[in-house]
């Protein structure tokens, strides 16, 4: 996530926002889960990936919604 972002401004926002540093940490540990349930690695049920798969996209969600609302008030 924030791939086409300057890796200096993510790192500026995660510390000046514990929330946004937060949300993103967990967005990664899921990210880092949910591949590993896909391909076989980590043994899980149906509904707990279907959980974090969710979980997932609304850390994403809000780190976009974060990360938007950050470069208005920047211009």
């Amino acid at each position: 996530m924030f791939e086409n972002q300057q890796r200096d401004d993510v790192e500026a926002l995660m510390k000046a926002d514990a929330e946004f540093r937060r949300l993103y940490q967990r967005h990664k540990q899921l990210d880092s889960k949910v591949h590993d349930a896909d391909i076989g690695v980590l043994p899980i049920d149906d509904a707990t990936l279907t959980g974090m798969k969710k979980e997932k996209l609304l850390a994403k969600a809000r780190l976009e919604r974060m990360w938007a609302d950050r470069a208005r008030h920047i211009h």
